[in-house]
């Protein structure tokens, strides 16, 4: 085993009753016992939103909340997949002929997602069967990753049901990669997070190389989730992938004019890496370059002098082909001032002045701003949660994940932890019907996790 692969771990069933019970449910359901155990966090991103895929450094840390699947390697070539929970159905296919259906993110997908990534990597001509029963905790579309964390949880199964071995790193690369698969243009935050955690500490995670530092958040605060419980499927919607495509283009606007291999350039990240500039410069050249009002696909082709067949052929990604109209100098806005956020996070972390619980919740509000305002991943929900926590105590309060529905996080003083919990859930809970019900799973404070691990009987 790699010094640096996932861990494994002998556990006593017995003292570990969620183990126990799936074990049971796995017995009553294939009538034989599963052989391990692998399990994959979902996380919150504390700053840092929609700007990994452009090459920038993020700030996340692992939670609780988990994809735990049970597994027994079969004879057969056949993967039967089944869940804990009843609105997931079962799906069986044959391992050789993994087809992953891109118009319907069904949960099913995204473990063919991770088992095909493997699969590939390897080159794995005779993969092995296996007997799957899946178990989450993480709140499905809420923007905490039990997509990307079931993407993860199911390399490393496929990983270790056919006895082979890698590092956190290359599984990492692999799941951001085999996520793609189902038609998500992500960028490697939530599968880097989810095997490079470790309890305790937040994670500074920067791309190529990929590559994790840890940041110790300050004592005094405590980080709350709070889910507006609007689902966002990233897979499902378009708003994520034309964010990816309108980033693209700004980056390829931004090259030209500044005489750069336009063509060859992907990320904002490799503009300012190419002219070597900081990024305050990087916008005060948006401001110089780019205009507030929305690009067409005429103005964006006479720009770089391509075709609209190039453009399309060359530039957009297949499912933002029909897009008429791009914002490009607000996105680059906000990608270069996020990326400057983050890296301030983790100085005011590292150096902890006596005000750094204010100076963060400033970041967070700065960067809840500039989704709401210049990235427009907001939603009503959102808008008035965050307004909520702020009433109620917290030091800064953002949306997480793509946005557009999903969950807030906020920086709220331990001492005024259980009058905030009380408060957030009376005035946005309590006072709707439909959220009622949600409430327990809704709200909760949460430290740093740890990454995926592999679990055997002991």
């Amino acid at each position: 085993m790699a010094a640096d692969a996932p861990g494994t771990l002998p556990v006593q069933l017995v003292e570990q009753p969620r183990l126990q019970k799936l074990k049971e449910m796995f017995m009553s359901k294939f009538g034989s016992a599963p052989k391990f155990y692998v399990r994959a966090p979902g996380r919150v991103n504390l700053i840092g939103e929609h700007i990994d895929y452009c090459g920038y450094a993020v700030l996340p840390m692992a939670i609780e909340q988990d994809i735990l699947i049970a597994v027994e390697p079969v004879k057969t070539q056949v993967v039967q997949l089944a869940n804990t929970n009843s609105l997931y159905l079962d799906f069986s296919t044959s391992v050789n002929n993994i087809q992953i259906n891109k118009t319907k993110p069904q949960w099913h997908n995204y473990f063919l997602c991770g088992l095909k990534g493997i699969q590939e990597h390897f080159g794995l001509n005779n993969p092995t069967g296996m007997n799957c029963l899946l178990d989450g905790t993480i709140p499905p579309s809420s923007g905490l990753s039990s997509s990307s964390a079931l993407v993860c949880c199911a390399g490393l199964v496929t990983l270790r049901a056919n006895g082979k071995t890698l590092s956190k790193v290359e599984l990492a690369e692999i799941c951001t990669k085999s996520e793609r698969y189902v038609g998500t243009e992500g960028g490697g935050m939530d599968q880097s997070i989810s095997f490079l955690a470790e309890e305790g500490t937040a994670k500074l995670i920067e791309f190529s190389p990929l590559r994790a530092t840890d940041v110790r958040l300050p004592s005094g605060a405590a980080f709350v989730i709070a889910n507006s419980c609007v689902e966002m499927n990233k897979a499902a919607t378009s708003h994520y992938n034309i964010r990816v495509m309108e980033c693209r283009l700004a980056t390829k606007l931004l090259s030209k004019s500044k005489g750069l291999d336009w063509k060859k350039m992907l990320r904002l990240h490799d503009v300012q890496t190419k002219l070597g500039v900081s990024l305050e410069e990087m916008l005060t050249i948006v401001k110089e370059v780019l205009h507030p009002e929305p690009y067409s696909t005429e103005e964006i082709c006479k720009c770089l002098g391509i075709s609209l067949e190039e453009l399309r052929s060359q530039i957009l990604s297949q499912n933002t082909q029909d897009v008429s109209t791009f914002k490009l100098y607000q996105r680059a806005k906000h990608v270069y001032s996020e990326a400057a956020r983050v890296l301030e996070f983790k100085k005011i972390c590292n150096e902890a002045p006596a005000n750094a619980l204010q100076l963060l919740g400033e970041l967070m509000n700065q960067s809840y701003i500039s989704c709401r305002e210049m990235y427009e991943c907001s939603c009503p929900e959102l808008d008035r949660l965050v307004d909520i926590c702020l009433q109620f105590g917290a030091i800064g309060s953002r949306l997480t994940g793509a946005g557009w529905g999903g969950c807030t996080v906020s920086m709220v003083p331990t001492d005024k932890l259980n009058t905030f919990l009380k408060n957030v859930k009376k005035a946005f809970y309590q006072t709707d019907v439909q959220r009622l019900p949600l409430e327990n799973n809704s709200l909760f404070a949460t430290k740093p996790g740890r990454g995926a691990l592999v679990f055997v009987e002991a």
